[in-house]
């Protein structure tokens, strides 16, 4: 990826993902747990659904050290079967 985190952020600091998923029981178990091998914290996403219950919304700030780091968490979380989106 080609970003310019590294000369926007200083690090390690905190920024807030938004993961935007199918609404299942089970999307804030499988970003937690992929998260967790990223970047080891307590998270408790908010979650918010769509207008019409399709899609589930999860905010979720994380602790990151680099750029890279950033890249890997969006890479990670846009690999898991029913997210859509990550910003």
């Amino acid at each position: 990826m080609k970003t310019k985190f590294d000369e926007l952020l200083e690090f390690p600091t905190v920024l807030n993902f938004k993961v935007m998923g199918v609404a299942c029981d089970e999307l804030p178990d499988l970003v937690i747990a992929e998260l967790q091998k990223l970047s080891p914290g307590d998270y408790s996403p908010t979650i918010k659904a769509s207008s019409k219950g399709n899609y589930h919304s999860l905010a979720i700030p994380v602790t990151v050290t680099s750029k890279e780091h950033i890249e890997k968490i969006y890479k990670t979380l846009t690999a898991i079967e029913q997210v859509r989106y990550v910003l």
